[in-house]
């Protein structure tokens, strides 16, 4: 068995007609690529040298019928590939949006945004909303471990990345702790940095991750239509003692981020099948 890969010209138009494709020889069948994933590679390609902007429209079907000379199956397909891969959202009916790049938050490191957020590369900002001392009402005083009517700190901002609102943020802290930062403004950074940096026993948190709709308030700080999907990332977070003494709930736009989970195995297979326990609160 033999396989050999040649260039071939096909004459008259790009991808069969200008542009020089791909031909895979296999013990002397010829089996050319099929031309919606020569298509498709050629698009990956526009995006990735930026030709096709992130954040910007794609040239819709008709235009690339067009300019490749074939018809609307094969470019269909490819963009149907494309939009599988998350590069590009929309299409049906009008031109398809490349899509911007989404950084990664690590589940285990759920954070500072940020600290997240100039890793990323990208200038955080905040706008803070509410900053007030208030009576826990009966579901935030059991999120705290508190009894209701007990003082917290509840703590509202709209974060943003690179000027553009990127999430909702509500804080809610046991009073000790939310008491330093009356005198912090939330406007100047990270809360998170403030705590650690005065002090605060900040040991461990637990996140929660699902998704929600879009609130009327949530769409008015975002900029979004009411009812479009959010990622919500509710955290709990713990001092040393393992007393509960922040809850937060962030709700972040669509196309802000990902997250993501590593599983590791917590015993190693014998030569024998055996049963691996899991673990309750994975």
């Amino acid at each position: 068995m033999y396989i050999e890969v040649v260039g071939v010209f096909t004459g008259g138009s790009r991808f069969g007609h200008v542009r020089q494709g791909l031909t895979c020889i296999l013990n002397g069948v010829v089996a050319a690529q099929p031309l919606h994933q020569r298509l498709a590679a050629e698009f990956r390609a526009r995006i990735a040298s930026g030709r096709w902007p992130e954040g910007e429209q794609a040239p819709s079907e008709a235009a690339l019928c067009e300019e490749f000379g074939t018809s609307r199956g094969p470019v269909r397909q490819a963009l149907a590939t494309l939009r599988a891969d998350g590069l590009i959202v929309g299409g049906q009916g009008r031109s398809p949006i490349v899509r911007r790049s989404v950084a990664s938050h690590s589940a285990s490191a759920l954070g500072s945004f940020t600290a997240w957020a100039r890793e990323q590369g990208h200038e955080p900002g905040q706008r803070t909303t509410l900053q007030a001392r208030v009576p826990a009402t009966a579901a935030i005083a059991e999120l705290l471990g508190i009894e209701e009517g007990a003082p917290v700190l509840e703590l509202h901002r709209v974060r943003a990345l690179d000027g553009a609102p990127a999430l909702v943020e509500t804080m809610y802290f046991v009073w000790e702790l939310g008491k330093r930062l009356m005198e912090f403004d939330p406007d100047s950074g990270s809360v998170n940095r403030f705590l650690l940096d005065s002090g605060a026993d900040l040991s461990a948190s637990t996140h929660q991750i699902d998704a929600v709709a879009a609130s009327a308030d949530d769409a008015a700080q975002l900029g979004l239509a009411e009812g479009a999907p959010l990622l919500r990332v509710r955290r709990v977070t713990t001092d040393a003692a393992g007393e509960v003494v922040e809850y937060a709930e962030d709700r972040y736009a669509p196309g802000v981020t990902t997250v993501v989970v590593e599983n590791r195995l917590f015993a190693a297979p014998s030569r024998a099948l055996r049963s691996v326990p899991v673990r309750r609160d994975a």
